[in-house]
């Protein structure tokens, strides 16, 4: 059985719509945030310790690792929250076309780079 249908073996040529971009970051943050989750338990924990334990995580979050960590973890919440809200929106049969499909992909990727600057700026 011979089937006559392109096969693309080259992903670098494949171009995603906007929509799909935010659709595989969508889970992609929800990946991130896990991982993520571990790092923010493990520094609960050792603040919940002592009081050593607690100016020890103190002093890392001050630090500029601590706060690449932070920003990033808002960051993929950020993402993560507007990409489901417009999720939550197309599942009630709103932007279901592909204008304003990648309109409002578009728009949210626009609002996640704002939000993510303005949480860095005031964690900074």
């Amino acid at each position: 059985m011979k089937k006559q249908r392109p096969v693309n073996l080259q992903l670098n040529t494949i171009s995603f719509p906007p929509s799909a971009i935010v659709s595989i970051l969508h889970r992609v943050t929800g990946v991130a945030m896990f991982f993520a989750l571990i790092f923010v338990i493990s520094a609960w924990a050792v603040s919940l310790t002592s009081a050593e334990g607690f100016d020890c995580v103190v002093e890392c979050m001050n630090g500029v690792l601590g706060k690449l960590i932070a920003i990033g973890t808002i960051s993929a919440f950020i993402y993560h929250l507007l990409g489901g809200l417009r999720h939550v929106v197309m599942d009630m049969g709103h932007w279901e076309e592909l204008q304003s499909g990648n309109a409002s992909a578009k728009a949210v990727i626009a609002l996640w780079i704002v939000l993510t600057i303005l949480v860095g700026v005031v964690l900074w």
